[in-house]
């Protein structure tokens, strides 16, 4: 169904984004491709679609594509029935009903007689029952388009689906609908995307890094247990290739110390002998021609050895080499954080919720924060966070030292750059030395320290984050993360995750990943 071979991309820079990258996609396969944020999967994706071509290589593909792209803002001038492309076929069959039964509404309706049908059964499954065709998709929320472009597959009935990160502005009952149908379609599907859950859906993962395409034949656990496999080997190659550079050094040393003592005593015969000067000197030479050989056959040996565990090194995923190193919150577990005795908020009048609120937030509890959109779920976060207050009701809030984190982590300045944004959580007056030694930590090295905070990734803003926090050495009671792997890459969510395990006090999470919340330990719910 979809053959690449050799395929090589050229950034409009000129600078090279991937090379020599092959993959065969046959009928009925279900594949997640994945990788770094900016590797070249979407790429591969426009590529496929026909909104790109390869810089080298080839690329064959048997059937139609329909494509879901990540975003959708030049589609925001067109109507829903536009941007599905049925808007022409639509109007040809309300003409035909209408009695304008000519000839070339015959043709652009190419007896597609239920394209009507199929459209209120499609828009009914992902919950746009009271969308109109010619609204635009300026007026739709992400949810909203992401749901039309879906729908689309069921109008088309396409038996090629690419979809790149098709679950991201999804919320919880919108990404099930999209499980269940993925995992009911028989059309050939490939993806990009982030989201765990779903990716343990498709049947072949492929990872796309600098060295091409590698296939996993299983869902996302299978393939996170292969990778832990490999890198368990890989673990115990580092180790047997440290010893065999230190035993090579330790017989480098031997065998120049041997060498050396040889020829002092070579030497202390010679002169007791009474060998001449001239005698002396040129075995003096020919000692020293005969040392620098041998250290120079040993150099290369364990230059080979070091030049190999370089290598290996480097081969060891990023989220390895990481220490996080968080300082603990200064409440103890179970002390009451926050008390809310029938509280409510108001907007012009109205209450926002149906039912005043009653719960109890205790230090050190994991708690997922739920329920649709327009729920209320960032007003109670403000009122607990002290920027608003209820309108009814009181709210007990013990003092404390709260972060809040989006999903665009605007904690972090723009207008700063990496050294000064870690400068400015310094409060402790750590040493330029020790800050820098935490940027490291964090995978910033040296040649990062001068980059604007605006020119970083999500997944480098959100470890930028997580690195001040450990430089102040005020650890937060309370993290509130809203949406936090909504831009995040695999590799970045598992380093937050990490990060966040390690972390000892209280945090409440928003978020429709399940699999996020699982990750993190999240012990109960407060559902609005």
């Amino acid at each position: 169904m979809i053959s690449i071979q050799n395929i090589s991309y050229l950034l409009p820079n000129r600078d090279l984004l991937f090379e020599n990258i092959q993959l065969i996609v046959n009928k009925g396969d279900k594949i997640a491709l994945i990788g770094n944020n900016g590797s070249g999967k979407s790429t591969i994706l426009k590529m496929l679609a026909g909104e790109l071509q390869p810089s080298q290589g080839q690329i064959q593909i048997h059937n139609t594509p329909y494509y879901i792209p990540q975003i959708f803002g030049q589609y925001n001038q067109l109507t829903v029935a536009q941007a599905l492309g049925i808007d022409v076929k639509l109007k040809a069959l309300h003409e035909i009903l209408k009695g304008h039964a000519n000839e070339e509404n015959f043709q652009q309706l190419n007896d597609d007689w239920t394209i009507e049908e199929r459209c209120e059964k499609a828009l009914t499954y992902w919950q746009l029952d009271d969308l109109e065709l010619t609204q635009t998709l300026n007026t739709l929320s992400g949810g909203q388009k992401t749901r039309v472009f879906l729908a689309g597959i069921s109008i088309h009935q396409p038996e090629l689906i690419l979809l790149d990160e098709p679950s991201n502005h999804l919320d919880t009952q919108s990404r099930q609908l999209l499980y269940d149908f993925i995992q009911n379609t028989s059309a050939t599907v490939l993806m990009v995307s982030h989201d765990r859950q779903l990716l343990n859906i498709l049947n072949t993962v492929c990872e796309l890094t600098h060295q091409g395409i590698k296939t996993y034949g299983g869902n996302y656990d299978f393939y996170k247990e292969q990778k832990s496999l490999e890198l368990e080997a890989l673990n115990q190659d580092l180790r047997s290739k440290e010893k065999e550079l230190k035993k090579a050094k330790k017989k480098e040393r031997e065998t120049l110390e041997r060498h050396q003592k040889a020829s002092a005593r070579g030497k202390k015969k010679q002169i007791k002998a009474g060998t001449p000067k001239v005698v002396l000197n040129k075995l003096k030479n020919d000692a020293e021609n005969s040392s620098a050989k041998l250290k120079g056959v040993h150099t290369e040996k364990t230059g080979g050895i070091s030049g190999e565990l370089q290598d290996l090194r480097s081969a060891i995923p990023e989220i390895d080499k990481m220490k996080f190193g968080f300082h603990h919150s200064s409440l103890h577990n179970g002390k009451i954080l926050f008390k809310a005795n029938e509280i409510n908020f108001a907007y012009e009048d109205q209450n926002l919720w149906n039912e005043n609120l009653n719960f109890q937030i205790n230090s050190g509890e994991r708690i997922a924060l739920k329920g649709g959109n327009g729920s209320g779920k960032t007003t109670l976060i403000n009122i607990l966070l002290g920027k608003l207050e209820p309108n009814e009701g009181q709210i007990f809030r013990v003092e404390n030292h709260s972060v809040y984190i989006d999903q665009d982590y605007s904690l972090i300045d723009n207008q700063l750059k990496v050294y000064e944004k870690a400068q400015q959580f310094n409060l402790s007056g750590l040493e330029e030395h020790e800050v820098k030694i935490r940027l490291n930590r964090f995978l910033f090295p040296k040649e990062t320290w001068e980059k604007p905070c605006s020119a970083l990734s999500g997944g480098e803003r959100m470890r930028l984050m997580l690195c001040c926090l450990t430089i102040n050495t005020q650890a937060p009671d309370l993290i509130v993360l809203d949406e936090p792997t909504n831009n995040l890459d695999l590799q970045n969510i598992e380093i937050l995750t990490a990060a966040i395990n390690e972390y000892q006090g209280t945090l409440i999470v928003i978020s429709h990943d399940i699999y996020f919340l699982e990750q993190v330990k999240v012990e109960r719910e407060i559902v609005l």
